[in-house]
């Protein structure tokens, strides 16, 4: 028998879980077991009970996954983590630069012809295993599905959340969840499917009307649901998720326990659809076995839940000028408070929080505040721990990250500020990242375009100075839902056609690794663009609206690097947060406001 673990991940308990998992792999003859950060669900952020991948390697980003092998245990993320990966795992761990390294080839570069490689079907979707399948076999390498090898030895496993589920007013989702399940059957019918699995928590959030407190900041029910094609639906959830949610569900909607779900399947009548990109392998390897046919189509819910109708828009805009105000009382208090000396990362992230929850109306943050102060700015994506907090020191950046959910209303900004006065290029660095936030905010564009056309608008500023930053520049944001959501994005990789109603995030940045991080973030919506004097009227245009009203910080702009368009643009925006935040707050909050947004 293999040995067993229990407690929380830190580097230094790294080494003899990895040698315990190889003991496991050893026993059943593998040569290889592929651990990703995932759930059955596949989404961003995963429960306790399911974060395999920290647990394993002490690596806490929201992306990445482990190939353990006998000799090597790689961690592939992304340029998010570059710098994260190396502080949190242990040297018997290799940080893989991914995706520019994929898997198929790091593996195949080790392994020799008979090694089999073996993964947790629950945990990996129908296009990872189509794409990884035919590399490795290719070099006569099997992959092959095997019960978690993760979890007999983790034996203080935590239970899975316990929370029950809770209805959605349709006030705030301005459509019944009845109507929305007839308007996707419908589609699946027309499409000549017969049902489709739902496999996301959001999409049944979205399209049954409920929401769940599963994930932390993050309110979906973790659940799996049939939407047939007359509209009727099954939902598979544990025991105690559903208890009051009858009437609101409805005799349509019939409730079944969690783990009848595959049994379900073999009930079907094909075609049934599965989203390659996110339902698990095992989902169509138990219809194939069954003998029923799967249509590999996208998710149903994915495009309508992203296309936010006029109540979910209206409910945005009301949820940030709450949490602008909320954000402007903070700053009020942070340049206050930050000369000082003595502020640490912790308190800033405590005390934005307090200033959301005196709204009486935040549900949670939507995500865990990330608060880098100086060199700590440029780890994009850090979280400060007590381990790692340090103080706020004179001359250095502040890059804040953070959001509220509220039930009308999910929000994300992030704001970078200096203490005291910057120095050397951090006003030029700053006012860069400034320039490509406008630039994607008075963006016009045709019909069609996806946020891959819009992306280099946000870096064009830094590219003339010899600067990037290695992430995308807006991600989908979902209503009471998933801060992160697709499939729309503003970025390089994405192909979906940006269409009214989507929200995305606008936040380029620049990162100085050891010195300095900043990053600006809005939220905008996009809408159908007003027609301009001498257009073509044929060709609909598209714009975006912005819903988050806070200044930034003057003391970074470099007035001679703007345009005058931009200072325009820049002083309109300011005159805005100062009509919209301005009767929301009062005292020095008021008189900080009215000093940030005066004229340039």
């Amino acid at each position: 028998m293999y040995q067993t673990f229990t407690a929380s991940s830190s580097p230094e308990q790294g080494p003899p879980r990895l040698a315990a998992l190889r003991q496991a792999m050893a026993l059943r003859g593998l040569d290889a077991f592929i651990v990703p950060r995932a759930d059955a669900h596949q989404g961003e952020y995963v429960a306790d009970c399911d974060a395999r991948l920290e647990w394993l390697t002490g690596f806490t980003g929201s992306a990445g996954f482990c190939a353990v092998l006998a000799d090597v245990a790689g961690v592939f993320n992304d340029g998010r983590y570059r710098e994260q990966v190396k502080m949190q795992v242990a040297a018997e761990f290799t940080p893989v630069d991914w995706p520019e390294i994929k898997l198929g080839p790091w593996l195949i570069e080790r392994l020799t012809k008979g090694a089999r490689v073996a993964y947790d079907p629950w945990l990996h979707t129908i296009d990872e295993i189509a794409g990884l399948g035919p590399q490795l076999a290719a070099k006569g390498i099997s992959l092959e599905p095997v019960e978690n090898l993760i979890d007999p030895i983790w034996t203080d496993r935590p239970a899975p959340p316990a929370p029950p589920f809770f209805a959605y007013p349709d006030e705030f989702a301005g459509e019944s969840a009845a109507s929305k399940r007839q308007r996707l059957g419908a589609a699946l019918e027309a499409a000549g499917h017969s049902a489709a699995v739902l496999t996301l928590p959001d999409s049944i959030a979205w399209l049954l009307n409920i929401r769940g407190a599963d994930i932390e900041r993050n309110p979906v029910p973790q659940s799996f649901a049939i939407l047939h094609a007359d509209g009727r639906a099954d939902l598979f959830a544990r025991d105690g998720k559903t208890t009051g949610l009858e009437a609101h569900l409805g005799a349509d909607v019939a409730v079944h326990a969690a783990g009848k779900l595959l049994n379900a399947l073999g009930a079907l009548t094909g075609p049934v659809r599965l989203d390659p990109k996110s339902a698990p392998q095992v989902l169509k390897d138990r219809l194939e076995a069954a003998g029923i046919k799967v249509a590999l189509d996208a998710d149903p819910c994915v495009l309508p839940k992203a296309r936010k109708n006029a109540t979910e828009v209206e409910g945005m805009r009301q949820a940030h000028l709450r949490d602008g105000a909320a954000v402007v009382r903070f700053l009020a208090w942070l340049d206050a408070a930050s000369p000082k000396g003595g502020l640490t990362e912790v308190e800033v992230v405590t005390a934005l929080e307090g200033f959301r929850r005196e709204t009486n109306a935040l549900r949670d943050i939507s995500f865990d505040t990330i608060c880098g102060a100086g060199p700590h700015g440029a780890i994009m994506h850090y979280r400060v721990t007590e381990g790692t907090n340090r103080a706020l020191n004179a001359g250095e950046l502040v890059v804040v990250d953070s959001g509220g959910q509220y039930l009308d209303g999910t929000t994300d900004i992030t704001r970078t500020v200096v203490v005291g006065e910057p120095k050397d290029d951090m006003a030029a660095c700053y006012t860069r990242v400034a320039q490509g936030m406008i630039a994607v905010s008075r963006a016009r564009f045709p019909k069609g375009v996806a946020g891959a056309h819009l992306d280099a608008l946000a870096r064009f500023p830094l590219w003339v100075a010899g600067q990037d930053f290695d992430h995308g520049t807006g991600h989908g944001v979902g209503v009471y839902l998933c801060v992160h959501e697709g499939p729309q994005r503003i970025s390089r990789m994405s192909d979906t056609p940006l269409e009214p109603g989507m929200i995305l995030s606008n936040e380029p940045g620049y990162y100085r690794v050891g010195a300095f991080g900043i990053r600006l973030e809005n939220l905008i919506v996009v809408r159908a663009a007003d027609a301009l004097a001498g257009g073509d009227a044929q060709r609909k245009m598209l714009d975006f609206e912005t819903l988050t009203f806070v200044p930034l910080d003057r003391r970074l702009l470099d007035l001679e690097l703007l345009s005058k368009d931009e200072r325009r643009w820049i002083d309109a925006y300011h005159a805005e947060c100062w009509d919209k935040i301005g009767p929301r707050v009062e005292g020095a909050a008021r008189d900080w406001l009215r000093a940030a947004c005066a004229p340039l």
